[in-house]
């Protein structure tokens, strides 16, 4: 038995007035998912247990089988483990996101016009990050380059709850005001904050941005602190040789954490112009060189939402179906039985362009082992009307590698 999981991060949504009550998923060309989901056990799962704030780390690790209350130790440091960051147990790492910020002259005052400056390539965000660690860099800080504009920030022997910090993509066309660090090392974080602005307005790559009518990376932006992560090995978990494939580190890093194989995609890069047909070639190749268990994960759904791309959000979740789904299914047929589980990590509404911790459809189906699940539609509205409940979302992972 082969196993796929289609992670679309971001996927689920409310209904829209424009789209005439129906939700992104609903509106979206699918036909492979419709499909699968007539055939295939449907229900919701929640991913965020109460009282976490949702997360793609926290709703990745449910997905994948952790428990976040045991397992979760922040954000960063899965991010950290992508990018090879030999951490130690005292360390703590923030999340450093090169960010857009307004034009007024006092920081507080400035606005977050873009959390990911406008998807700024990783070509130039390394040498901004490396021009960052050379003028902010010590002993006790480290700057370390990832992929676009999320990076990293190891701080040794740092306080593993330096306080609120306010993930970017919360604050989006707001204010920064009332969303700066608060907390016992509030001004330390903020002062690194404040030097990276004046470091990075003027320098040349952000010039070069601006003539060129793209939106600077004028600021670094710290949040999601944690320490180091220690996840049980997956195979030692469930049996089973895993990979992952994504473009984005904090995926790479569960995959890692857990000794699983993580597949580097040319061309990934965690937005809807990413190589969809490179992401399905590469999990094919995993199975076919011995893999039991492959993850895939796409990224693009939830930066649409972020956004407020509607159109954008609707055209990747068809894409996820007819670039990676469809031929997917037709090259696990040489393996013999197979098992496909679909699902978003958590909504990313449209509405409020920032997750949400409702609980998500997902639909389970088994090559041998078809069932009529009434379905016509994968979406929010008929995977709740099956009645099917999963309330702790790492146990939906034990469900789909039941055999």
């Amino acid at each position: 038995m082969k196993y796929a999981v289609v992670l679309c991060d971001g996927m689920a949504d409310y209904p829209i007035e424009t789209l005439g009550g129906k939700t992104p998923m609903a509106a979206a060309d699918k036909p492979a998912m419709d499909a699968l989901a007539a055939k295939a056990e449907v229900g919701l799962v929640k991913t965020v247990p109460d009282g976490i704030a949702p997360g793609s780390d926290v709703a990745n690790l449910s997905v994948m089988g952790y428990d976040p209350s045991i397992y979760y130790t922040g954000r960063s440091p899965l991010e950290a483990a992508s990018i090879g960051i030999d951490l130690k147990d005292d360390d703590v790492t923030l999340r450093c996101n090169l960010v857009t910020l307004s034009e007024e002259e006092n920081y507080e005052d400035k606005s977050m016009v873009d959390y990911c400056a406008g998807d700024i390539s990783t070509e130039e965000a390394k040498i901004l990050i490396g021009f960052i660690q050379e003028n902010l860099g010590n002993d006790t800080f480290a700057f370390y380059p990832g992929v676009s504009y999320r990076h990293c920030l190891v701080w040794k022997h740092g306080n593993p709850k330096p306080g609120k910090l306010t993930p970017p993509h919360d604050i989006s066309g707001r204010s920064v005001r009332g969303h700066l660090p608060e907390g016992t090392e509030a001004q330390l974080l903020l002062d690194m904050m404040k030097k990276s602005h004046e470091l990075l307005k003027n320098h040349p790559i952000n010039q070069k941005r601006v003539q060129e009518g793209k939106r600077p990376a004028n600021s670094i932006w710290l949040w999601g602190e944690g320490m180091r992560p220690r996840l049980d090995s997956f195979q030692d978990k469930f049996g089973l040789k895993g990979s992952v494939v994504s473009a984005v580190d904090l995926i790479k890093g569960i995959g890692l954490c857990a000794k699983m194989h993580s597949c580097d995609v040319e061309g990934a890069t965690g937005y809807i112009d990413t190589n969809f047909q490179g992401k399905m070639e590469a999990a094919l190749q995993e199975f076919e060189r011995g893999q039991d268990f492959v993850y895939i994960h796409v990224e693009a759904p939830d930066e649409c939402g972020h956004r407020n791309e509607l159109e954008n959000k609707i055209k990747s979740i068809s894409l996820i179906d007819h670039l990676i789904l469809q031929p997917l299914l037709k090259g696990l047929e040489k393996f013999g039985d197979y098992s496909v589980m679909v699902l978003p990590d958590h909504p990313t509404p449209i509405s409020t362009r920032t997750h949400a911790s409702d609980p998500v459809p997902y639909l389970i189906y088994r090559s041998n082992q078809e069932v009529d699940s009434g379905v016509v539609c994968f979406d929010e509205e008929q995977a709740a009307a099956t009645g099917n409940r999963v309330m702790q979302g790492h146990l939906l992972m034990p469900r789909f590698l039941q055999k």
